[in-house]
């Protein structure tokens, strides 16, 4: 949209569309349906269809002119085929994605972190090898052509094994996924809501990738608060309620009054208290991490 509005091309209202998630679009265009997606989807679409030949000669000659080009950012594109009711394909689109400036980065942290990651995209593999090999993910967790089903399939057989698994996703083609997994983390885009973040069960505001390790730090610092108070309280009432309860009495003739403790249980419910305030430190001291590592990248 933003290409037809810098060539000041006119856009015609479409109405009526339907969306296949991990295939294509269908709209009414100036009275006759386009459809918008995979080769097999789009020529499904229309009564007028080439032949089985037609069509592979069509998708090897537009896999070559991208792989042919000189300029890598070619290889990372995808190709959206173009369909319009009477006529079946009469063209198609090479798109890409933008990459997150901290795509790298992230997948970097993660690593350390021992976390393995995979990349599960719907796009052509030429693109999604291209863009994985550039972030540092090992090829055989690279996987393309990818349906909606598919990538909650893998989700489902990383599951089998053993694996706890995250995943993080930002559209519509996500959702399913999102919902398969033990974690669905869903980048909200342009502060609306969409069908990533309804599936998923964290949603990050900021729409910063590396927001991902920032959440898994903050919630392993949750656990530790979570251990740390559980074992407080157990180890504070196995010492307090005896002695409460009259047990020194006898032999040391004390003997708590209620008031202290009363006293005692509001100290304890303090320091568990304060001892979980501690976590607003946490973000703090993650953006002070961050910008030494940032400094160092830009030195070295």
């Amino acid at each position: 949209m933003n290409k037809a509005e810098l060539l000041k091309l006119d856009i015609p209202i479409t109405s009526g569309q339907l969306t296949s998630p991990g295939f294509g679009c269908l709209a009414e265009v100036d009275g006759s349906l386009v459809a918008v997606g995979t080769l097999d989807w789009v020529h499904d679409r229309f009564e007028t269809k080439a032949s089985p030949t037609e069509l592979r000669d069509l998708r090897n000659r537009l896999e070559f002119m991208l792989s042919s080009e000189a300029s890598s950012s070619n290889q990372s594109k995808s190709i959206a085929y173009v369909g319009r009711e009477g006529e079946g394909i009469i063209g198609a689109i090479a798109i890409s994605d933008i990459l997150r400036e901290d795509a790298n980065l992230t997948v970097e942290r993660l690593q350390q972190e021992s976390i393995t990651t995979f990349l599960l995209s719907g796009d052509r593999g030429e693109a999604v090898t291209s863009i994985g090999r550039t972030i540092g993910i090992r090829n055989e967790n690279i996987k393309s052509s990818l349906t909606p089903q598919d990538k909650a399939s893998i989700i489902s057989t990383l599951q089998a094994k053993g694996h706890r698994v995250a995943m993080v996703g930002d559209g519509i083609n996500d959702a399913p996924s999102l919902a398969a997994a033990d974690v669905g983390i869903a980048m909200r885009t342009h502060s609306k809501e969409n069908a990533a973040s309804d599936a998923a069960s964290v949603v990050l505001l900021g729409n910063r990738l590396s927001q991902v390790v920032d959440a898994l730090s903050l919630s392993k610092a949750t656990m530790a608060k979570v251990h740390q108070n559980l074992a407080w309280a157990v180890a504070y009432n196995i010492v307090a309620i005896p002695i409460a309860a009259g047990v020194l009495l006898p032999q040391y003739d004390f003997a708590m009054t209620p008031s202290l403790s009363g006293g005692l249980m509001a100290l304890s419910s303090i320091f568990v208290v304060s001892n979980s305030l501690l976590l607003q430190l946490h973000g703090s001291f993650q953006n002070t991490e961050k910008r030494q590592g940032d400094l160092s990248s830009r030195l070295n």
